[in-house]
């Protein structure tokens, strides 16, 4: 054990007596209010989670926040994915974000009259830049995102978070509390084993959950309009009756999701309806009803 001298553990600990300790106290004091009165102007807060990675919760958030949008809802998107942020790519964000007018807070980037959206993506000069951060960075950015970002009044906030149970989820829980989850899963069983762990995490964590999503369900061939179950099916909906959640609905495999995406406008803000948006619409259905 190595033992410092008091004088020196003062100035290496940041000792209130010297101003350190006081001013970050005072720092965390204000970041609190500011979370908190932000929260204060949001109705609902929906946190879309899932155990793995490919599951497609990224697309399942931009896609409900968009149709949620254009039902006439003030919404708002928060991508906390650190390590792989998708968002801003999936709404066409290549510029930097703006600060507010007195320079205070961030002004998030409007999509249209009811949606706005942040990303960690749109903070970054370099879009390829890896962004190698530890939990306390992590949790500092999400909590900026909740306080210090001028999301204004709004009916939903949509929070995507990186797959897992680690910082990102935990953080979004503790700061948000009253958040309701969405579990995102496909049917193959790889991927119901790590939801289940997500229904862990909900229960551990005392978050409460509004049910299970299940994406990739189906594809319809293009050709022969045969459907075919590219990851199985029904594992979701098995997987919520087991564990007393609520199944919000199946969605199947659909390119033109993937194409909407990449060119930088999800498919829920077009007008066109296919297979995908009408089987979409059910789960915002279910979803707002649970609400």
């Amino acid at each position: 054990m190595i033992h410092e001298n008091p004088e020196q553990a003062k100035k290496s600990k940041g000792c209130p007596s010297q101003g350190g300790g006081a001013d970050m106290a005072k720092k965390q004091q204000e970041q609190q209010a500011m979370i908190k009165a932000n929260l204060a102007k949001i109705k609902h807060k929906i946190f879309v989670l899932s155990g793995k990675g490919g599951v497609g919760k990224s697309s399942v958030s931009a896609n409900l926040a968009a149709a949620l949008s254009k039902r006439g809802y003030k919404t708002g998107l928060m991508d906390v994915d650190v390590h792989g942020p998708s968002i801003a790519q999936m709404f066409g964000m290549t510029e930097l974000l703006d600060l507010s007018p007195d320079q205070q807070t961030l002004m998030p980037k409007q999509i249209n009259e009811n949606l706005k959206v942040v990303s960690v993506q749109a903070l970054m000069q370099d879009k390829d830049q890896a962004i190698i951060w530890r939990g306390p960075a992590k949790t500092g950015m999400i909590q900026q995102f909740v306080g210090a970002v001028n999301w204004g009044e709004l009916d939903f906030l949509v929070i995507d978070a990186p797959p897992g149970t680690g910082d990102e989820p935990l953080t979004v829980v503790q700061t948000i509390p009253e958040a309701q989850g969405v579990i995102v899963t496909t049917p193959q069983e790889v991927a119901l084993a790590d939801i289940r762990k997500s229904i862990s995490f909900c229960k551990t964590v005392k978050l409460k959950t509004l049910g299970i999503v299940e994406n990739m369900a189906g594809f319809t061939c293009p050709h022969c309009n045969e459907a075919i179950d590219l990851f199985k099916n029904g594992g979701g909906e098995k997987t919520a009756k087991a564990h007393g959640l609520n199944f919000l609905g199946s969605i199947p495999f659909d390119t033109r999701v993937v194409d909407a995406g990449d060119q930088g406008t999800p498919v829920m803000l077009e007008d066109g309806e296919s297979t995908f948006t009408k089987a979409f619409v059910k789960v915002v259905d279910n979803i707002v009803e649970n609400l």
